[in-house]
């Protein structure tokens, strides 16, 4: 398929708009970090890289600033032969689509503008964007409802004419404080490389193409401290979203450990405490719950609103994302994979992608952990073949998952790692309760109260206690820097996003080698093995394949 490694280009563009990239070749990370820019990443195994270019990923390339010809030059500077002409003409036609339309703010009217009166006409005569239109100004501008901006963006992106949103945001509150060279801690405390390139490209200068967007970063690789970047560029007041009580109050502590923020700054609004300050963090669920709620969002001038793990962010936050145009907005996440293909509605609502890091490239930085990762494969026990037979497939899962035989297992991956800090992670709460039993570990699930959960993790850190058993709890924000064996015992059906997260339990760096491990236990012979290969799928195209290995029948 390729030439030798000294010769020929790196790419092979296929007419079906996916690209080979050759890892070995010379050209290979000139070439990734080129792709990066306007493809998207579809796997990732040892040898060959598969990127693929979509409406999404130009738009994406557009918004930074990257042209269709300069696109294509970088195609044809790594192609290995001549570019299909579809591939050229998909390009071009996709990518030009961006920036047609623009969101512009005029002597305090809101504008939609279009660069010609033949795009005005059929958006005019388009049903989902003509609901939105006020009145029509000239041959190609619509006065249009500031209050329905985010609606109208959608309405665009369904239409295929995504919009270049250069209207700007509504003046805020500000907020005066700066990040520490040294950590109250006792750490120093600088920004790494990437870190500080992400802030930037996501700040643009202050311009106002900038100040909204989605940054993607492997789990461990610091998002976190990005969002404490961009928030000291900005100097605002700023409402942070996240998946739980625990990751609301790891920000928290992250700030007052690393910028000159006090106390009487920040605040939580949960459901133990209701503390709007000038630097606010709640949950997902919070906004999700009620009106009385959501008029937290009103209730300051926040000029910055991020969203952490923003592939999470459910559908009633959409609806209220789409009414906050008017502030900046950072989606911070280690995928941007969602099982309901809402993946569009981050790009209008958020903003696109601005920044992206693969997580190899963090590996071999020595940023992020090496992994190791395996497929342990365990035997059906004997007494549950026949009910495996007659059962539905979801039943059959379920059976599969919570097979007894895994439990032997898990207790010889345990003592193969003693003395390393081993988190046992599921889905089952009766198999996560049997297994606490047998490794006489405690277990975390979503009912452990917040102040024995956050004890149960403070001993983990310290290493009291060395494995712990944690349900879905753990998928999102938990910082549990030094854990560095996952065992798998149970998981959601296929769901690659949450294979993704629990890896990310382990990536952060380790003292020492650096090292970790990742065990997924699956049923052999069982419809856990189909469903075990899809939720491996993200992390196979990050380049962490599986070893599988099949335990004696």
């Amino acid at each position: 398929m390729f030439s030798e490694a000294t010769g020929g280009g790196c790419l092979i563009v296929q007419s079906d708009l996916t690209m080979l990239l050759a890892v070995d070749h010379p050209q290979y990370e000139e070439a990734r970090d080129a792709l990066s820019g306007f493809a998207e990443m579809v796997k990732s195994p040892e040898y060959v890289h598969t990127y693929k270019l979509t409406r999404l990923s130009l738009w994406n390339a557009a918004s930074a600033g990257l042209s269709t010809d300069q696109v294509i030059d970088q195609l044809r500077r790594f192609a290995k032969h001549e570019l299909p002409p579809l591939v050229v003409t998909r390009v071009v036609d996709w990518g030009k689509r961006y920036g047609r339309v623009k969101l512009l703010l005029e002597d305090d009217k809101f504008i939609l503008r279009c660069d010609d009166e033949y795009l005005a006409a059929e958006l005019a005569n388009t049903k989902g964007v003509a609901k939105y239109i006020r009145q029509t100004l000239d041959a190609v501008s619509f006065e249009v409802d500031v209050a329905w901006r985010g609606h109208i963006k959608q309405a665009l992106i369904a239409a295929e004419y995504p919009a270049e949103d250069l209207a700007g945001y509504r003046p805020a509150s500000p907020l005066s404080f700066e990040l520490r060279e040294q950590a109250l801690s006792g750490a120093s405390f600088r920004l790494r490389p990437y870190q500080t390139e992400a802030a930037a490209v996501f700040h643009a200068n202050g311009e106002a193409r900038g100040g909204h967007g989605v940054i993607v970063l492997p789990c461990g690789a610091g998002k976190t401290i990005v969002g404490m970047a961009a928030m000291a560029q900005l100097q605002t007041e700023t409402l942070i979203i996240t998946t739980s009580i625990t990751a609301v109050r790891q920000w928290l502590a992250e700030l007052l450990d690393k910028t000159t923020l006090k106390e009487e700054n920040i605040g939580e609004y949960s459901g133990e405490r209701k503390e709007l300050r000038q630097v606010t963090a709640t949950t997902y669920h919070i906004l999700s719950m009620s009106e009385r709620h959501r008029e937290l969002l009103d209730s300051r001038k926040w000029g910055f609103i991020i969203y952490d793990e923003v592939h999470t962010l459910p559908a009633p936050v959409f609806r209220l994302t789409a009414e906050l145009q008017s502030k900046r907005r950072l989606g911070l996440t280690a995928t941007l994979i969602r099982e309901d293909g809402l993946e569009g509605d981050v790009f209008t609502l958020i903003g696109p992608k601005r920044y992206e890091v693969p997580w190899k490239t963090l590996e071999k930085s020595g940023h992020i952990a090496a992994v190791e990762c395996f497929e342990r494969r365990v035997p059906l026990a004997a007494d549950l073949r026949m009910s495996y037979a007659v059962a539905d497939k979801r039943e059959k899962f379920r059976l599969a998952s919570e097979n007894p035989n895994k439990y032997k297992l898990v207790q010889d991956l345990v003592q193969k790692h003693r003395g390393r800090h081993i988190l046992v992670i599921g889905l089952y709460l009766s198999q996560l309760d049997e297994m606490a039993k047998q490794l006489k570990a405690p277990l975390v699930t979503g009912k452990t109260k917040n102040k024995e959960r956050e004890e149960l993790y403070r001993q983990f850190r310290q290493g009291q206690t060395p494995v712990i058993i944690v349900s879905k709890v753990a998928n999102y924000a938990i910082d549990l820097p030094d854990a560095n064996v996952a065992i798998e015992i149970s998981g959601s059906f296929g769901s690659r996003q949450e294979e993704a997260q629990r890896l990310g339990r382990i990536l952060r760096p380790k003292a020492g080698d650096n090292r970790a491990w990742f065990y997924t236990l699956v049923t052999s012979d069982t419809v856990e093995e189909n469903f075990a290969a899809h939720r491996q799928l993200f992390l196979v195209e990050q380049g962490y394949p599986y070893t599988v290995v099949s335990d004696p029948q």
